[in-house]
């Protein structure tokens, strides 16, 4: 099932970064947010490769990832989904779309980073203080 949601969410930013691709909008906005967007999908990808078997839809903990990304970033996967899709945005000139989507999914994020935290932190205790007094985010 974790191999699903990796195809899924590639589908999905495929399908919209072809999408804005065809559209070619001018302008230096629309280069600028288009390399953002590319740049955050490539650092998210690099984050979920990172992250393997350890992936799920559901907070568990089965094991604790501190190298690659993971090593500077708690959640990677948050932080550079969330760049890709701002640069998206502001490529395409979605700007009341982009915020309204953005805040939202920083909230969920927040929330999943919050419930992931917490069970990393009960299942890994001292080792995982450590690991996010040495990491961002």
């Amino acid at each position: 099932m974790r191999r699903f949601y990796i195809w899924f969410d590639l589908a999905i930013y495929l399908a919209v970064y072809g999408y804005c691709l065809r559209q070619h909008l001018p302008g230096w906005q629309y280069l600028a947010g288009m390399f953002v967007g590319a740049v955050g999908f490539a650092l998210w990808l690099t984050a979920r490769l990172q992250i393997g078997d350890s992936f799920s839809a559901r907070p568990r903990a089965r094991q604790l990832v501190t190298t690659g990304l993971y090593s500077k970033i708690r959640n990677p996967i948050y932080v550079f989904s969330t760049i890709g899709l701002i640069g998206i945005c502001a490529a395409m000139r979605w700007y009341v779309f982009g915020a309204v989507y953005v805040g939202f999914l920083s909230l969920v994020q927040w929330k999943r980073a919050k419930a992931e935290a917490a069970v990393l932190e009960a299942a890994f205790g001292d080792e995982y203080r450590k690991y996010r007094a040495q990491t961002w985010l």
